[in-house]
């Protein structure tokens, strides 16, 4: 079996290649390894050339001196930087075990068999050499790509055992590359889910970023994360909207769950991680508000979310900041999340309060999520169409302009410092958005007129 590197940078690929060779010239066995491999024979497009070798790490710094970063000597990994790309190059091992869930307490020199045999998942453990593409396989890697399965390497339990994290790996495996889960696997992860939660939230929404934004399906990881109950261990708010029901009237397509699945389908990978989280998030404030409110038009029985999307915001500022994400991300999420539901009557603001809407660093997200929520939803879409063409009209000018007026204007124009400075100044920002006033003349004349009245 052979596999043929197309769909990678050529450059990287002579320059892993050269690598490479500057180690079996140096009497070292050296193949490429691991998610290149299998990318390649996927014929998928990938970033990275991971290098496993025979060569110790000490020897790996003597043949390239002055080129290698020991970033993971201690766990045989030396970095090397060749022709402008940085290369793991990794010695054959075995593994000790696991006391923290997550590294080794030691390692011990190997064979390649050695190396594939402490890997996590079988497509993830082939190796092939470097000029010819020829695949070595020790752990079935091959038939389980034919197959599109993810299965764990030997016993499911154990490599889980040793690093928690590869649960909620084997289901972004099986969703970004829209294979299925051995059942063997998917048992052990249902029967240890609980161990998901003493991993790190950094290393937990890595994973599901990247699940989010590179799945065809988002959905698909998502139920497999439901189902083997690792995602009430990390993200209960998120299990929650599965089985919360919405009015049949405004929402045919079923539960919030499955409206919040179709939302993320529909977006072609790779998805702005914004986005993802903002459609994953919009309606997480359903659960905790759900209602029943008498409503003669629906037989009594009207199903209500009181306030979710300010709720929905709170919520998911708590969530984003648990997973430790960047103030950046949150924040814009929270602001996605709080403000899903105005425009539904933008038609109705005033001129000033629809510019400082749409001016919102963020608008463009949430009019994507306006979009998708109607989309897969009632399909009311007027609201939507009037937002779309009221943004694309501003595309020549700034939605929000700079202000005519600033505070030191207005002390210069004789008002006293304090909160009527603040009042005035939206006052005559609001005017300027309107068009009813367009220079600074007219603003000190406006007011001197609010001065005199």
């Amino acid at each position: 079996m052979i596999v043929c590197f197309k769909r990678c940078d050529e450059a990287m690929l002579r320059a892993a290649r050269a690598v490479a060779e500057r180690l079996v010239a140096a009497g070292h066995e050296a193949l490429f390894a691991g998610g290149c491999v299998r990318d390649a024979w996927l014929g998928r497009p990938f970033k990275d050339i991971d290098i496993a070798t025979s060569a110790t790490p000490d020897q790996v710094e003597a043949i390239f001196a002055g080129q290698t970063v020991a970033v993971g000597k201690a766990f045989g990994v030396v970095l090397v930087l060749y022709d402008g790309y940085t290369f793991d190059v990794a010695t054959f091992r075995t593994d000790g075990d696991y006391a923290d869930g997550r590294h080794p307490d030691d390692v011990h020199f190997g064979t390649p068999e050695d190396d594939a045999l402490r890997r996590d998942f079988t497509v993830n453990g082939l190796f092939c050499e470097p000029a010819s593409g020829v695949i070595r396989d020790y752990v079935g890697g091959v038939p389980d790509l034919k197959a599109r399965v993810i299965r764990a390497i030997g016993d499911p339990v154990a490599r889980f055992r040793e690093d928690h994290l590869r649960m909620l790996r084997a289901a972004r495996f099986a969703s970004v590359l829209d294979f299925t889960l051995d059942p063997a696997t998917q048992a052990a992860m249902m029967a240890h889910a609980a161990w998901i939660k003493w991993v790190s939230a950094e290393r937990i929404a890595s994973e599901m970023t990247r699940l989010l934004c590179e799945s065809p399906r988002p959905s698909v990881g998502l139920r497999l994360l439901r189902v083997t109950g690792l995602l009430r261990e990390f993200l209960p708010e998120v299990e929650a909207l599965y089985g919360t029901e919405q009015p049949p009237r405004y929402h045919p397509e079923g539960d919030v769950w499955t409206h919040t699945c179709l939302m993320l389908d529909d977006v072609p990978a790779p998805r702005d991680p914004v986005l993802a989280w903002s459609l994953l998030l919009h309606d997480i404030g359903k659960p905790v508000t759900f209602c029943r409110k008498d409503d003669a038009e629906d037989d009594g029985n009207q199903i209500r979310f009181p306030s979710h999307a300010p709720v929905g915001a709170a919520m998911a500022e708590v969530i984003l900041k648990r997973l430790r994400q960047p103030t950046a991300l949150i924040e814009q999420v929270k602001a996605v999340v709080a403000d899903h539901m105005r425009g539904a009557d933008a038609e109705k603001m005033r001129p000033a309060t629809l510019r400082r809407f749409m001016g919102s660093p963020v608008f463009p997200v949430l009019l994507e999520v306006m979009r998708l929520d109607i989309k897969h939803s009632n399909k009311q879409s007027a609201p939507w169409l009037f937002l779309k063409e009221a943004f694309e009209a501003f595309r020549a000018e700034p939605v929000l302009p700079p202000p005519l007026v600033r505070g030191r204007d207005l002390v210069a124009w004789g008002i006293a410092p304090g909160p009527r400075v603040g009042a005035m100044l939206r006052e005559l920002y609001d005017a300027q958005l309107e068009g009813r006033l367009t220079t600074r003349e007219e603003a000190q004349a406006y007011v001197a007129s609010l001065d005199n009245n």
